[in-house]
């Protein structure tokens, strides 16, 4: 009769190389979730900036007279406020508009996210009266605003920020 060796230790090996694949394999797949989530921010940062960016626009679309006398252009954040409880004219109401849209940018964002608003009058040399600018169109000129925001990547770390343009007619 033939001698046939017991196969003692085969099973332990194979066992192990199948540890060892299946560890590989969760690693991979532990580094695409990290990049899923890290791209998941980088998207709802993104969103978050669209709408803060419809929501000045509007602001700005609801006082005419503020967006004509050039009240809205500068950087935010800001911090003046005004309270328009009671009523506004419509310079306070600028004021307020800037005070809510600085909160919102500083609440949505990450820490240094800056915001800038250009408007021109498309070469009107007047600023119109308050019937003038009831008739259409209420804004003969253009607007463009410009909000940027730090952004963590994962293999740059002094990556540029990320910015948002859009030019506009309120």
């Amino acid at each position: 009769m033939p001698f046939t060796p017991c196969p003692r230790g085969v099973t332990l090996i194979e066992v192990l190389v199948a540890m060892l694949v299946f560890s590989v394999g969760l690693i991979g797949a532990s580094g695409l979730m990290a990049v899923a989530a890290r791209s998941n921010q980088a998207a709802y940062l993104r969103t978050q900036v669209t709408f803060l960016a419809q929501n000045m626009a509007e602001r700005m679309q609801a006082n005419p007279i503020g967006v004509w006398n050039g009240d809205y252009n500068g950087s935010y954040p800001d911090a003046s406020g005004q309270d328009c409880a009671a009523g506004c004219t419509p310079a306070q109401l600028v004021l307020h508009d800037r005070q809510r849209w600085s909160s919102q940018l500083k609440t949505f964002l990450p820490p240094g996210a800056q915001a800038s608003i250009r408007c021109s009058h498309g070469g009107l040399a007047y600023a119109p009266t308050r019937e003038q600018i009831l008739q259409q169109p209420p804004y003969g000129g253009s607007c463009s605003m410009f909000v940027s925001w730090p952004e963590r990547r994962l293999v740059d770390a002094d990556a540029p920020p990320q910015i948002f343009a859009w030019e506009f007619q309120p």
